[in-house]
């Protein structure tokens, strides 16, 4: 492990956020967020990704949400500037699209899973799965969190987005079981204006108690700000 390498977990680059996950999650976790669409789930990925990356960790993000240049924009917006790692090579960006059927689609991203910890990537982010998984049969979605388990058991800590459309509530249990960490995000109503409010279901060896639920807004060029429940319920 490389000496610039300060923490032994997947950090958001934050310490209130940090401690509300339990201190952060722990490498070599297979990790599943989850929500609806617009909850949060890309944008708490990417501070994820950004608090990792700062920590020294090489990164492979797969997308079927951006573009490298929409997802540098998107970033940039929420100030986390991680262009100077790209250029390093320390972050690497695959766009993805589902241009072929799902199973083979999956199949392919898999392989490009593989592939990537192969060559000693940190962590694996998949944002989002859920275009590769839509509709399809359980026993392949099983199969890929599956995979990716066994991944993670060699070091390699895996992050996977999905929306909770994507799958039946049946199958996400599973899923669920299978995930070393666990984050539900959701939209809620606060009076007049909308907030994304973060469940942090499970993390498996966390170094402290999690903080359950975290509400939060994100605000042009300074990205997530966490407000405290009694704000936001009131």
């Amino acid at each position: 492990m490389d000496v610039y390498r300060t923490k032994p977990v997947v950090s958001t680059g934050s310490d209130e956020l940090d401690n509300k996950v339990g201190g952060g999650i722990p490498l070599g976790s297979l990790t599943l967020i989850e929500g609806g669409s617009h909850s949060g789930k890309s944008v708490f990925s990417q501070q994820l990704l950004w608090g990792s990356l700062r920590d020294g960790y090489r990164i492979s993000l797969f997308t079927s949400e951006n573009t490298v240049k929409s997802l540098m924009r998107q970033m940039d917006s929420l100030n986390l500037n991680v262009q100077t790692n790209l250029l390093l090579g320390h972050l690497r960006v695959y766009p993805m699209e589902v241009s072929k059927s799902q199973e083979e689609a999956l199949e392919s991203l898999l392989s490009a899973i593989k592939s990537e910890a192969a060559k000693e990537r940190d962590l694996i982010f998949v944002d989002a799965l859920t275009p590769f998984i839509s509709g399809s049969p359980a026993g392949m979605i099983i199969s890929y969190f599956e995979q990716c388990k066994r991944l993670c058991s060699n070091g390699t800590t895996v992050v996977t987005i999905i929306h909770s459309h994507a799958v039946d509530q049946d199958l996400l249990v599973r899923i669920q079981s299978l995930c070393d960490a666990h984050l539900r995000l959701r939209t809620e109503n606060a009076g007049s204006k909308l907030i994304k409010i973060m469940e942090v279901a499970k993390i498996r060896g966390a170094s402290k108690n999690t903080g359950n639920i975290i509400s939060f807004e994100i605000e042009p060029g300074i990205g997530m700000r966490i407000i405290p429940i009694s704000k936001a319920q009131g």
